[in-house]
């Protein structure tokens, strides 16, 4: 295990606890609420998913309507010793609610069910932690655990010594030990934002040097909506195309060419849920700041999903969150390979609601052609007209040209070529730099961004 994945957990007296998951036996519950559940969805169908991406086995499902949250144990104590005899029976004891709970519903439950008693922010948690590669990632999820951790130290100091390892961030034993410990953990805190603070900066000059001569792209979208199979695609990049919740954490920036020479900039981001976490939503700006900064957002939408309508809902209320309300959208309507029946229908309506969309098939690479105009038109469209004489002998002007011009014709004069299309305020700022080599003939260049 990474030390700076563990060091969190070893507070004063903890043995360190390995945040991955084996196949840990698990009970999976859901207490809903008229209105909890959307049109279509399956009770505890996603929670069931979180859960096997962090490993765990599932040995029962228990689902209770409820008409309002009991605020000792969520879904009324005697659903809950139900739930407990049934882990006693099936030799269970982990139980993972699809709710967030409070410490002392935790508390209550752990000491009903004889086990320990997972929250979906907790598993969540435990998910990222153990996807989490590189430092800035590393710091992310560490702060977003300790911030959740900091209210139930309490329920941690009870179970230290019984529990170890497995889903959820369990710990020892003794309450002498919890100031302590919330000492320690408010100083982590502090810690850990002013390092995110000094990776924020370093993240925001590195993407600022791109946005000066690229039109740049980035990927947003559900988790496990596609995205990483189409960054793939598109690009020919290595990363991880797993059929997995949360299988992108570390954004992925890679050259798109898009015929002629041209080319963009096309960034990967970490998948979206509905109810992610609010500290680890807040954590991760670094991770989302290529999505902020980015000239067009593409939503890959899983039109497959009969909850598609609900999961664009999610992306576009943590898109708001991070700060990129307003930004330029295009839906890329991914999986239409995997449309069949009554899925036609709601895919239909889908499209029409959004008439700008892209249908494709990452997977079997279909309609790639044309989300590639359709790229080609939107960086294009955010470029002036101008027209430029170019020395034929300077080859790196002429290259540079090839790669972030978007030429409509050139004419040749002599040892000058004279070249009409259409550039971006930073290219044509470039342009200058490479002194009488270049000249612009005619042309706005007044504008600070793409």
């Amino acid at each position: 295990m990474a030390k700076d994945l563990t060091r969190d957990r070893q507070l004063a007296g903890h043995r360190p606890i390995h945040l991955t998951v084996g196949r840990e036996r698990v009970i999976l519950v859901g207490g809903y609420l008229p209105g909890d559940l959307a049109t279509g969805e399956e009770p505890l169908e996603e929670l069931e998913r979180l859960a096997h991406t962090a490993g765990a086995r599932i040995i029962a499902k228990v689902v209770q309507r409820i008409r309002e949250i009991n605020p000792g144990t969520y879904i009324g104590r005697g659903k809950a010793e139900q739930i407990a005899a049934l882990a006693k029976r099936e030799k269970c004891r982990c139980v993972i609610f699809d709710h967030d709970l409070t410490p002392s519903q935790t508390r209550t439950l752990e000491s009903v069910v004889e086990g320990k008693v997972v929250d979906r922010t907790d598993l969540i948690l435990d998910i990222f932690a153990s996807r989490a590669r590189t430092r800035m990632a590393k710091v992310q999820v560490n702060l977003a655990m300790a911030q959740y951790r900091l209210p139930r130290l309490r329920r941690l100091w009870t179970h230290l010594e019984r529990q170890e390892g497995g889903i959820g961030m369990r710990g020892g034993a003794g309450e002498r030990q919890i100031e302590t410990d919330r000492r320690m953990l408010g100083k982590q805190i502090r810690d850990l934002k002013h390092e995110l603070k000094q990776i924020q900066a370093r993240k925001e000059r590195m993407v600022r040097t791109r946005q000066g001569e690229h039109f740049l792209v980035s990927l947003v979208g559900y988790t496990n909506a596609g995205k990483s199979t189409l960054m793939r695609a598109l690009t020919g990049a290595d990363v991880s195309v797993n059929d997995q919740l949360f299988e992108t954490l570390d954004t992925r920036t890679s050259a798109l060419k898009l015929g002629g020479g041209l080319q963009v900039l096309l960034s990967d981001t970490v998948g979206f849920i509905r109810r992610l976490p609010h500290n680890l939503v807040a954590s991760f700006h670094a991770t989302l700041e290529e999505a902020r900064t980015a000239n067009l957002l593409l939503h890959v939408v899983d039109i497959s999903s009969p909850l598609a309508r609900e999961q664009m809902e999610a992306v576009q209320e943590v898109l708001r969150e991070v700060g990129c309300a307003g930004k330029d959208i295009l839906h890329v309507f991914n999986k239409t390979d995997r449309i069949s029946g009554d899925q036609e229908i709601e895919a239909g309506l889908l499209r029409h609601e959004h008439p700008g969309a892209v249908a494709i098939s990452a997977l079997k690479r279909d309609g790639l052609d044309e989300l590639r105009t359709q790229l080609l038109a939107r960086a294009r469209a955010g470029a002036e007209p101008v027209k430029l004489s170019v020395f034929a002998g300077d080859g790196k002007a002429l290259a540079f040209l090839a790669t972030h011009f978007f030429e409509d014709g050139r004419e040749a004069d002599g040892e000058w070529i004279t070249v009409r299309g259409r550039a971006s305020a930073p290219v044509l700022e470039r342009l200058k730099g490479f002194g009488e080599t270049v000249k612009i003939l005619d042309g706005a260049c007044e504008r600070t961004a793409w």
